[in-house]
């Protein structure tokens, strides 16, 4: 398949940068150069829909680096909005661009799931393709990436740095995407540092400077020496430096914002998928499918390591990647038995492995997280 010789030059790429330390946060980032070209291109327009401003440093930033790079590439047409509300104005953007005669329209938030299928019944011969969702249509695709992984990676990293034993994290809202990423991390942790846990405290946003950095300042106060994030903004991480703690990004390398604290971030390269997306596209051989790619296929990875992460953390660290790339471990690792709740429960049985539709429907904490998931609306 055409994707396989893609992937394998883009992971080479890719992992070399988080590791050695080549990609940095700011101005345009490097990213990685597709290794086929179709033999036929049709000329395509494509647009994104934002739920965050481009410059919020975490998850549209990411995407839109992802936008740029293959408005470059492949030199086609390329239009954002950013800021959209979820179930406010979602729909008449994406209609709006759908009645501009854009091919393909990315729509970049799980809370825009639902508009893009309703636009999407409209205009049966526009491309769809939305971000962390599960609804499907013959002209709807979805794709995500499997970012536990990496968080997985950077619970280590956290579980190893803590003196207190007591990690902070600052979650956005309850779903089942964040609250896998929680325990996935809460996994990581656990298996280098048995007796930390990790504190999780929600702010119901994605994007809210001020209420992440209140909700780090009161993990800190509580005696969490590393602070961990879901947002979008670095408010975390400034936080974190400003009082002496250490922080695990997200997203992005946002080192520049905490360069004393940020030890390393678990961080999205969304240009893996657009350009196998765009490739489709263009050589008229797109169809629906649901894309959850990971560490493998470069789609997620971690930022580099700060200086304060001693060497014998970082071999931990790239020893559990290689099992990844390697395939050592399913894709659903660390989410391997025996996995207990908060309650004691066990979960899964010792060797076995939870199924990806466990995961998008996941409801419940690890047993070392410390924390209530707020019942949903």
């Amino acid at each position: 398949m055409k994707v396989k010789g893609l992937l394998l030059v883009v992971l080479a790429v890719f992992i070399a940068g988080f590791i050695a330390g080549c990609a940095q946060e700011g101005g345009e980032k490097q990213v990685t150069t597709p290794a086929t070209t179709p033999s036929e291109k049709k000329e395509i327009k494509a647009a994104f829909v934002y739920v965050s401003p481009v410059g919020d440093a975490g998850w549209t930033y990411m995407h839109d680096q992802g936008r740029k790079f293959i408005e470059q590439k492949y030199g086609i047409k390329t239009a954002y909005t950013e800021n959209v509300a979820e179930g406010g104005d979602d729909e008449r953007v994406i209609r709006e661009y759908a009645e501009q005669g854009y091919d393909v329209i990315f729509t970049t938030s799980f809370g825009f799931m639902d508009a893009t299928i309703t636009v999407a019944k409209d205009y049966p011969d526009t491309i769809f393709m939305h971000c962390s969702g599960y609804k499907t249509a013959k002209n709807v695709g979805t794709y995500f990436g499997r970012m536990y992984q990496a968080r997985y990676l950077t619970g280590i990293v956290a579980g190893a740095m803590t003196k207190s034993n007591k990690i902070g994290y600052v979650a956005a809202v309850p779903i089942p995407e964040v609250i896998r990423g929680i325990n996935a991390f809460a996994l990581g942790v656990k298996k280098v540092n048995p007796d930390a846990k990790v504190y999780v405290v929600w702010t119901g946003t994605w994007y809210d400077p001020a209420k992440e950095k209140e909700a780090a300042l009161s993990l800190i106060s509580e005696g969490c020496d590393v602070i961990a994030q879901h947002q979008d903004s670095p408010a975390a991480q400034q936080a974190a430096e400003e009082n002496g703690a250490y922080s695990i990004g997200y997203h992005s390398d946002m080192s520049k914002f905490a360069p004393k604290a940020h030890l390393t971030a678990a961080v999205w390269n969304w240009s893996v998928i657009y350009s196998y997306i765009i490739e489709e596209v263009m050589a008229g051989t797109w169809k629906s499918e649901e894309i959850w790619w990971g560490i493998d296929k470069g789609v997620v990875g971690i930022a580099p390591f700060n200086d304060a992460v001693p060497q014998e953390v970082r071999d931990m660290v790239n020893e559990e990647m290689q099992k990844y790339l390697n395939g050592e471990v399913p894709e659903q690792y660390p989410f391997v038995g025996p996995i207990y709740d908060q309650n004691g429960n066990l979960v899964k049985a010792e060797g076995e492995v939870m199924t990806d539709e466990e995961f998008l429907s996941m409801n419940f904490f690890v047993d070392n997280v410390v924390g209530e998931i707020p019942a949903s609306e």
